[in-house]
């Protein structure tokens, strides 16, 4: 769980500086739960399924797509200063004039009241506005982050689904473990009392296999008291209501990481990876800002026309027009320019610094993933070795015991070997099959490729 959290605190906002810290709550650990109806029968859950309905109710998915939506909205009003505006205007009015308060002498003065009907269609059309042009491809270099934004926030999700997914897996097979280890305590259990009932062993003897029994009665507690709550945060991610049952159909078995070189790995996640071309594409709208801001010196041309129809009466109407060019010139504007000019050069230089470390880290996430995989392929197969020697210690230690030629020390101390074996083969292999996922996503085709890597699961 701390790994899945730390993955979060570095994914969560990958076009900005890496987050401090894991989060505390995190957008991607919940879901905005489908409105279905809870079943007492147990839903079977695939890992397959699990990843299609967390890319549907996430909610950090669901944010993610909602910002980019917002910077669609901000595209379109960085348009509207490039396109025409076209508008109608439809007016009556009943007027009394002093034609003296316009500098007409006239006796008398006072001319009116009379009608006038003015209907018009106005239009009003930049036509050469660098700082506009710049603000809206500034605009659509954002939209484009953030629909990349998008793509890592499946590739986020995906890998948030597998990892819990993954974890409610080992904690059922610790279940698993932790119930033969409580049967075989209490064949051992009653193994010692008839023994000691037969005088062969002392009492000591079967208060060591009572003690060893009540241990293994407490594991199992805590591995289904944790199991439950996995599947919980299963659910909680990937859009279930907490309260519907469920069962683990895919059990995961080892499946050997398909071939990769680290060239090919690295050429891959700098194509694929949606972090980074959204960064890319943040530092194209920060260059696209800058333009903006040293164009708003410039001087812009606009076209203004009308065109309608004017008379006392709807009889007398007649059609009138105006067309204007007017060139505008900034001549000051309290250093309103100039500020933006600062603050976007500053921006450029931070988005510009931030897109170079990125690099830095898309080759260090893929060497680490690498090695990951690479360490987590070698503790498996040190794990399983380990397991055979323990499950060979015990059965020799049961041999010896019924033999009389130990006590049941040798018994319980190759039990607790055998425990610690299990657990971390469990961890082990829980442990490779995250880390062909965290290369997945460190390559950023976690959403497309990750099934595959853990096996070819469907």
């Amino acid at each position: 769980m701390m790994l899945l959290l730390w993955l979060l605190a570095q994914s969560i906002a990958p076009a900005q500086p890496p987050v401090q810290g894991p989060p505390i709550s995190s957008p991607f650990m919940g879901s905005v739960p489908a409105s279905a109806t809870v079943t007492a029968e147990p839903l079977p859950l695939s890992i397959k399924d699990a990843v299609q309905r967390a890319l549907q109710h996430n909610l950090g998915l669901l944010l993610a797509e909602e910002s980019a939506a917002t910077a669609h909205g901000a595209r379109w009003r960085a348009l509207a200063d490039l396109l025409p505006n076209l508008s109608g205007s439809l007016a009556e009015r009943r007027q009394v004039l002093n034609l003296e308060a316009f500098g007409f002498p006239a006796k008398p003065p006072i001319v009116g009241p009379f009608n006038v009907f003015d209907a018009r269609v106005n239009l009003s059309q930049p036509v050469v506005d660098l700082a506009a042009l710049n603000d809206a491809r500034a605009a659509s270099a954002n939209e484009r982050a953030e629909r990349y934004g998008i793509k890592d926030a499946r590739d986020l999700v995906t890998l948030v689904a597998v990892n819990l997914y993954l974890e409610a897996v080992a904690q059922q097979s610790r279940i698993e473990m932790v119930h033969a280890q409580r049967d075989t305590a209490e064949a051992l259990y009653k193994q010692a009392t008839d023994l000691k009932g037969s005088g062969l062993v002392a009492g000591i003897d079967v208060l060591r296999a009572q003690v060893q029994l009540q241990v293994q009665r407490q594991r199992v507690i805590v591995a289904e008291n944790e199991f439950e709550k996995t599947k919980l945060q299963v659910a909680r991610a990937i859009g279930l209501p907490v309260a519907q049952p469920f069962t683990l159909t895919d059990k995961i078995p080892y499946a050997p990481m398909p071939p990769v070189t680290l060239e090919q790995a690295l050429q891959r996640a700098l194509e694929s990876r949606p972090d980074f071309l959204a960064l890319r594409e943040r530092v194209a709208a920060a260059e696209a800002e800058r333009r903006a801001a040293n164009a708003a010196r410039l001087p812009s041309l606009h076209l203004d026309a009308d065109y309608g129809a004017i008379g006392q009466t709807t009889e007398t109407l007649h059609a009138t027009y105006t067309i204007a060019g007017t060139l505008r010139v900034p001549l000051f504007d309290a250093g309103r320019t100039r500020a933006r000019r600062i603050q976007a050069a500053s921006l450029l230089n931070q988005r510009q610094a931030e897109l170079a470390d990125f690099r830095s880290r898309v080759e260090y996430d893929v060497r680490a993933a690498l090695l990951d995989v690479r360490a987590a392929e070698q503790q498996l197969e040190a794990s399983q070795t380990g397991l055979q020697l323990a499950n060979d210690e015990l059965q020799q230690a049961r041999d010896r015991f019924a033999a009389g030629v130990a006590s049941n020390l040798e018994v319980t101390q190759a039990q607790e070997a055998v425990a610690a074996a299990s657990d971390t083969y469990i961890g082990a292999l829980y442990g490779h099959n995250l880390s062909k996922a965290s290369l997945a996503r460190a390559l950023g085709i976690a959403e497309q490729t990750i099934t595959s890597y853990l096996g070819g699961l469907q």
